[in-house]
Parts: structure tokens; C-alpha cells; sequence
């Protein structure tokens, strides 16, 4: 039988850290979770935004944010939404936010990099969050990852066992790739700014070439995912509370990603799971 694995990236293969900073009323939310914090309003879309930490760090602070994007025209990806809306309109709010300065991105830059400074291994990522009944941005967002420990050796398992591997994020490209590199996941088995129903339809995709696929993930952004798997891993590595959804729709819990490796090999041998686990 021929199985993929499709992981998430941010609290599945990375621990991550996170920090948002509310624009209107100057407030640091350190180790949030940026997507609840989403998905707790349907006005609310989280958008990576394609710039490089050092060049924010070198901007003057009060130079609005939405003018230090015009003048670098810089692009950016829909992460995740409660509902569907054009992108030329988050676009239009983005670009023309009242709120929002170079100093305010700069506040998250520097408290995720304090935290995440002494790994080895570090990838960061910012965005904002755009609310639409503000018409501009509500929050700027940073991200700081590292992998999880064992998370390359479980790859490089699986693709030993000649199981392949994917992962599907609503992080970056840039950031996904470099991470790829170190955990040996090919480049092109990488998608990243995928929103919710983008990793569903990848999940659904892979179905369509592999007899089962398996979809690992730990956040309410990758319950469409999960449910269109065949197998719906949840992993709860990083803490946090998780959605009661995520629980209803996951064949397995596991507690580090490991475990993928044997529940893969339960798959391809199910037998032999059942003879280990005493069950007949």
C-alpha cells in the first residue's frame, strides 16, 4: 500500500513561538495563538506579508506600516479566514490601513527573536492581522519556530520506509523551504500560504495517487485538512488548548511526532500492529 504523510509545519514539526500586538490600543500579546486569535472574529484574515526581519528592524519606527509596504511593494499571502473574501480586498485594507506602524512589527520582531535567539536552528515569519470592520490592520503578528526534537529523524524514517512527505502550511515559502532543507523534505513537496481548504484540497489531491494518505496537524486550520485525510493524526507536542473539533476528527493523538513513524508502520502492516498491541 502506498501512503504519504502531509504534515503541518508551526506546533506539528516546529515548536513556535508566537507574539501579536494589537495597533489600536498598543497592547503585547507574547506567546498568543495567532490563528484562534483569528478565527475568534469572522472579520478577521491573517496575511503573511513578505518581508525580511532585518530590513523592518532598519525602517524608521513611525513610518506607517501600510506605507512601508506600498513603497517596498510588498506582496503577501492569505493564511487563514473564517470566511471567503476577495483578496483584492484585504489587499485594499492592508495597503491602506490607518493603523499600524514600522515600530509596532518591530515590537513583535524583537520579542520572538529575545526567546528564540539561543537556537540553533530558528525560522521567522510576520504578518498582520487585518480585521475588515476596521478596514485596516487590527494586530501585527511574529513567528519563531525551531523543530521539534526527533522531528528529522522521524522524516528521514519515513522516507526510508519509502514514505513521502509533504507539508502544507499557511507560513511563507521562503521560511518553509529552509526548514524542508533541514528536515531533507523536497522543496517541491513543500506548499506554503495554504489556507485552510487549500490543505484540504492538497490532502484530496494526494488521495488521488496514493492508497492512504495521513494528515498531521495541531491547530483548528487544519481540521478541513484532517478530515479529508484518510488517517487524522493530532499532535499535541506544543501545548495550548485545542479545538473539541480537532479531537472529534483525529484517528490518533500523539504527544511527539515520533509517533508518526509507528502509526505509518501500523498502516502498512496492520497485522503486525495487532500482534505487538495484543489485539487480534
Amino acid at each position: 500500500m502506498s501512503i504519504a504523510v502531509v504534515f503541518d509545519s508551526a506546533g506539528t514539526l516546529l515548536h513556535t513561538y508566537r507574539v501579536a500586538k494589537n495597533v489600536v490600543t498598543g497592547e503585547l500579546f507574547p506567546g498568543i495563538e495567532t490563528v484562534s486569535l483569528t478565527f475568534s472574529s469572522p472579520d478577521r484574515i491573517l496575511v503573511v506579508v513578505h518581508v525580511h526581519s532585518r530590513e523592518v528592524i532598519e525602517a524608521p519606527d513611525d513610518l506607517p506600516f501600510s506605507q512601508y509596504l506600498r513603497e517596498h511593494k510588498t506582496g503577501f499571502g492569505i493564511s487563514c479566514t473564517r470566511k471567503v473574501i476577495a483578496a483584492d480586498d484585504v489587499a485594499d485594507a492592508l495597503y491602506n490601513s490607518p493603523h499600524g506602524k514600522v515600530a509596532d512589527l518591530k515590537d513583535c520582531i524583537r520579542n520572538v527573536w529575545q526567546v528564540c535567539r539561543e537556537e540553533s536552528v530558528v525560522t521567522m515569519n510576520s504578518g498582520a492581522i487585518v480585521n475588515m470592520s476596521l478596514s485596516g490592520i487590527e494586530f501585527m503578528v511574529t513567528t519563531g519556530g525551531r523543530p521539534f526534537e526527533g522531528a528529522r529523524d522521524a522524516i528521514s524514517e519515513l522516507h526510508r520506509m519509502g514514505v513521502p512527505t509533504f507539508i502544507a502550511s499557511g507560513d511563507r515559502l521562503t521560511k518553509l523551504e529552509k526548514m524542508a532543507d533541514y528536515l531533507g523534505i523536497p522543496r517541491d513537496h513543500v506548499f506554503g500560504v495554504a489556507t485552510p481548504t487549500v490543505k484540504a484540497q492538497i490532502v484530496a489531491d494526494l488521495k488521488a495517487e496514493y492508497d492512504c494518505v495521513v494528515m498531521v496537524g495541531d491547530g483548528i486550520n487544519d481540521l478541513c485538512a484532517m478530515k479529508a485525510a484518510d488517517v487524522a493524526i493530532l499532535s499535541e507536542e506544543q501545548s495550548g488548548e485545542k479545538y473539541p473539533e480537532l479531537y472529534e476528527a483525529a484517528d490518533c493523538v500523539i504527544r511527539s511526532v515520533r509517533e508518526v513513524v509507528e502509526i505509518v508502520k501500523g498502516l502498512m502492516d496492520p497485522g503486525k500492529a495487532r500482534r505487538e498491541t495484543g489485539v487480534i
